[in-house]
This record gives structure tokens, sequence and C-alpha cells, in this order.
């Protein structure tokens, strides 16, 4: 039997595992510590210690995933995306272990992962580029001389590497030093390789990318298109297909653009040519992905067609044998575990409820009672909706959005309800700037937890309580003969502690409200109406009309977000990537204090105040917890 070693992890290693076992291959997975008890690694014929948690221990060591794939007998690799996926090192070293990895060519991957090697090769091809700087010299002084020469604004990008890491937008030379080194940084801890490339930056573009799968016998083919306009710091939020902002004359031309790129370089295998599209309908080339792209399932189900299916396929030597008729139109969302109120802070912990919804294709990695680490990418699904039409698509995704249910952590799924409900994206207008340019409302700050929520939350804490509490914040209240047992939680959100009175053994009454469970865990009803409620710890999770609140009955904890006394904190679990003060240092209100860096994103951490950093307790490398002190400070 043919054995596929899945070199990846969460919902892209189940989805590689299940189109293997569906034809009857072994699928085997590797994981780190920190994935142990991720469902991909119970669904695998076969799964693989391979690390530590951090990715450089585990997912992007080369030697070890190897050594795991000859253990298990493996035949072909799969890297899936991100990780190792096009790392041309990576590529040889299974071929030189007698394995086939799933992908192109290593001399193929090499030519078109450099962006500036990419785009010779389409300039080559007749393909228009946008004009800017990929030369050797990668001193401040010659991009400060190439964005004189194309223009302000621009655009700096990581030569090697994709998926948006690094990408920084820069207005005037004012800004020009300090957006090379945050570019640089990034793309050295992303990518292991510093060097940039600049372009002119387009205003307002639309993002077009045009699937690719090519075999070993010469056939080369386009699968549609995609639209990935509804982009936030450059990471793609919403995808959908066929791209409402093309004609059929420009879908004929961006493939045959497409085509001519990869035949230039015999690409084989699954993998994505990007475009950009300016105002005027031209369009221009970005780069090559040589992987499976992230958002392949809205593909996957306009075209009726598996990516992955042909992707083995393909590494196992047959013929291209593809029958498409036209799509029907498909739209897809991310969910992330991330607080959009809090400027989409990486959002960890364990997820207490979730419930996907039906008649929609949901490829999540996580199941309800998976752990959601800082370690990595906080992606938690991908919901897809199919219909006849664009109209119908996006309802049936709406709805699929309203029956989402996630406690446990902050999601992405109130924004992504907004931005669905958006007349840009209703109405196909959608570019990359939409959700930077309406952010305020599609990110708007959280409501305070209303009075029903607190109510919920105190009747499920007290459902959850063990026979003899031991918690002073939610103790029994005083026995009355001839009533029902009384208790008193008390709750908080933020700096508001409300106590709650709940009366009877369930059904309950809280201040008032009828709370009662439902026909399963966490479902309720309160006053009748439908909602849901999670205890996990001290936090009560509570889903109340579409609304997500937490409230805690733990005392309360210094604000982590602000200036705590004389201190400086962490605002999240992470790694300290620089420090730019010395103890001793006089700051100004917004001087930066250092970086921290968790799930692919990077906090600046500045001073509160006017005032002196007295004594810096942070370097670089150093793992922080949430709240953790990085620096002693006196306000002036």
């Amino acid at each position: 039997m043919t054995t596929v070693l899945v070199a990846n992890r969460g919902e892209i290693a189940r989805r590689v595992i299940r189109t293997a076992r569906r034809m009857g291959l072994r699928a085997v997975a590797v994981y780190s510590d920190a994935d142990a008890g991720l469902p991909f690694v119970a669904e695998a014929d076969q799964a693989i210690r391979i690390g530590p948690a951090p990715a450089g221990a585990s997912y992007l060591d080369a030697e070890r995933i190897i050594a795991a794939a000859r253990e298990v007998g493996a035949d072909l690799v799969h890297p899936g995306y991100g990780f190792l996926s096009e790392r041309a090192d990576f590529a040889e070293a299974v071929a030189a272990a007698g394995l086939r990895f799933i992908g192109p060519s290593p001399e193929v991957l090499r030519r078109v992962g450099d962006k500036a090697q990419a785009k010779a090769i389409a300039e080559a091809a007749g393909v228009p580029v946008l004009p800017g700087y990929r030369g050797e010299d990668q001193r401040d002084e010659a991009f400060l001389a190439a964005a004189e020469r194309t223009g302000y604004p621009v655009m700096l990008k990581p030569a090697a590497g994709g998926g948006g890491i690094g990408m920084q937008e820069v207005a005037s030379e004012a800004g020009m030093r300090e957006a090379l080194a945050r570019a640089r940084r990034t793309a050295r801890g992303a990518f292991g390789d510093e060097r940039l490339i600049l372009e002119r930056a387009v205003r307002a573009p639309r993002h077009v990318e045009v699937q690719l799968l090519g075999d070993d016998h010469g056939s080369l083919v386009t699968v549609g298109e995609r639209d990935c306009s509804a982009q936030r710091r450059h990471q793609k939020v919403l995808e959908e297909t066929p791209s409402p902002a093309i004609d059929a004359t420009l879908r004929e031309r961006m493939s045959a653009a497409a085509l001519r790129v990869a035949e230039r370089v015999g690409y084989t295998n699954a993998g994505t040519c990007e475009f950009i599209v300016d105002e005027r309908g031209d369009f221009f080339f970005l780069e090559v992905n040589a992987r499976l792209q992230v958002e392949h399932p809205v593909t996957e189900a306009a075209f009726g067609v598996d990516l992955v299916e042909q992707q083995l396929r393909i590494a196992q030597g047959e013929r291209l044998a593809l029958h498409l008729g036209a799509p029907r139109p498909a739209v897809e969302v991310r969910v992330y575990a991330e607080d959009p109120s809090a400027g989409f802070l990486p959002s960890t912990g364990r997820l207490a409820h979730v419930r996907w919804p039906d008649g929609v294709r949901v490829d999540a990695g996580f199941d309800e009672g998976s752990v959601v680490s800082r370690h990595y990418d906080p992606l938690l699904a991908k919901i897809i909706a199919v219909a006849d039409d664009r109209a119908a698509a996006l309802d049936r995704l709406a709805r699929a959005l309203d029956q989402t249910e996630i406690l446990g952590l902050r999601t992405n799924l109130a924004f992504l309800r907004a931005l669905v409900a958006h007349p840009d994206v209703r109405a196909g207008g959608i570019t990359t700037e939409l959700i930077g340019r309406d952010l305020g409302a599609l990110a708007a700050p959280a409501a305070p937890a209303p009075a029903a929520a607190y109510a919920l939350a105190a009747a499920a804490r007290i459902a959850g309580a063990p026979a003899e509490p031991t918690d002073p914040w939610s103790a029994l209240g005083a026995w009355r003969a001839g009533q029902d047992a009384s208790s008193l939680v008390v709750l908080r959100e933020g700096n508001d502690d409300r106590a709650v009175r709940v009366v009877g053994t369930g059904p309950w009454i809280a201040d008032g409200h009828d709370a009662r469970r439902g026909d399963e865990a966490h479902r309720w009803t309160l006053d009748g109406a439908p909602a849901t409620a999670a205890v996990d710890g001290t936090a009560c999770w509570v889903g109340l009309g579409g609304a997500t609140y937490a409230l805690e009955t733990a005392p309360r904890e210094r604000n982590v977000n602000a200036l705590a006394g004389t201190e400086i904190v962490a605002p999240m679990p992470g790694v300290v990537l620089t420090v730019h003060v010395a103890t001793d240092t006089a700051v100004r209100r917004g001087d930066l204090i250092c970086v921290v860096e968790a799930m692919k994103m990077e906090l600046q951490v500045t001073a509160p105040a006017d005032g002196m950093v007295t004594r810096v307790l942070c370097a670089p490398g150093d793992q922080v917890r949430r709240g953790q002190r990085l620096a002693e400070f006196e306000p002036a």
C-alpha cells in the first residue's frame, strides 16, 4: 500500500489525510508536543512525534520529518502549505531519501520561490510586472533610491516566501528605513532570508490568482481563478470564484499569462499564479505560490474537483484527466482565533464549545476540547458555501456564520458576519483596501455584556459546580425552610463586577431570568430563547443573540493592556523579537519599547506616557507570558 506522510498540521493535515484515505492510501501524520491532542493526529493511520512545540524544532526540522518518513516506509511526502512546502532544499532532501515530494521540482521551487527571479521569468514570458527594484544591493540607500525613481507609495516584500508575510507599504521617504528594518526582521524569522524587493504600490487593487495543475507528461491546465481581494494586513480573509472583478476576456488573458509563466519553468503539480488588477483593468504579475493554497477549497467547491487528489495522482506519475465545466459561484471565509476589537490580537486557550454549521463545507483543524496554542497560525477553520449564483452563495455563507458557535476563546466570527453583509462585498466591489478603510465598522468594539448574559453565566456556573463548592466567589447562600436552594455568583467583565442570585436546582431563576439546560451539552434556553454557555475553569462563556461574552469568576487581576502602576507588561504571550530601550532611557508617549511576536503577528509595545524606563526586564528571544513585566517605568 502506498504511504503518504503529511508534513504539516491542523486543518490542511486533516484535509490531506481525508483524501489519501478515500483513495486507499495510508496516511501518516507528524506532530509536535503542542499538537498531540489535535484531531489530525487521531485521524491518521499512524502519527509520529517530531519534537517540541516551536516550529523550528518540529515542523521546520527537515531531518526529523524525513527520518519519520523513513521510519514508517513512506513513499510520498505532502508538505501542505507554509512550513517547508516551498523549500527547495527540503524537496531535494526528500528525493535524496528515495521519496517523492508532492510539488514541483527543487529547481522550479528555487526559480519561482525567489520573487526577483520570478518577476524576471514573467517579463521574459511577456507578462506585465509592476515597476520597482529587485537588485542584489540590499542596503537601505539602494531601496531609498529605487523608491525615489518608482515614486511613492511603494511596497516592500521579502524576496523569499509568500502569504503576505513581511509586506510593508511605505508612503514616504520618512518611513522607509523603519519599514526596511521591520520587513527584514519578519523575512528573516519567517523564511531565514532577509532579502527584499520593492515595487510600486497600486491603490485599491483587486487580487486575483489563477489555479495551475501540471503533470510529468507535459500537460498544464488552469482551474479557474480566485478573487482574494478581501485582505487584512495582506492576509486573505474572504475568497471567491469566479472573480466578480474580471470579465471573460480578461479571464482568458490572465489564464494565458499564468500558463506562459508556468510553461517557461516546466511547472508540475499544483500551484498558483498571482496577479494584481488595477482600477483600469490592467493586470500585473505578483508571484507564483508553488504549493497548494490555503484557499484551495473554494475552487474545489466551485468546480467539483479534488485538488489534493490531483496532486497525489500527479505525484504517482498519472496523467491529468480533468473534465471541467462552468464553475458554480463559491465563497470562503477564514475563521481565526483572534480578537478584532483588540486590534486582532491572537487568542489562545481551550475550545470549550464548538458547533460547525450544516449545509456547507467546513475544513476545521480543531474540535471541541482542542487547545489553540500560541506557537502557530491562529486559523481555526475555513467555511465554504456554493450555490447557483453569487448572491445565493453569500446568503448561504451568512447563514452558516450565524449557525457557527465557538466558546472558550475570542474569534473573528462577528467580524466575518459584518464583512459578508458589507454592501461592497454584496455588490462584488471588493478591493484590498476595503477592510482597512471600513475597519471601524467591521471590527467595532464589543458591547458590554447585558444583564441576561450575567444571568445565564451564573446559572451555568451553578449547574456545573461541585456539590461542595470551595470557590468563595460563587458560594451557596443561606438555606431557608420551604424555599429553593439559593446561590450567589459574583461575575466580572473587565472592571464591572456583578453579584447574581441564582435560585433552584434546574431549571434556575437568575435575577429574574428563566435559565434551562437544553438537550445537549452547552445548549440552554434563556427566557425561552436559544443560547449557549460553557464553563472553563474560572471563565463562563456565553453565546446570546449572536454575540459572545466571557465573564470571570476569579478575583480581578491587573489590566495587562495598559500601564499597571510603574510597569510595562506583555499584552499577549509570545517571543520578544527586539528591545529598543536600555535602562535609564527617557521616552515619550508612543516610543517603541520592544516588539513581541506570536502566531505570525508582531505587536509593538510602546511607552504609555512620557517618562523614564528605569529597568529593562526582557531580552530578544525571551518567551513571555501575557501580563509578564517587560520593563519598569516611571511616568513624568
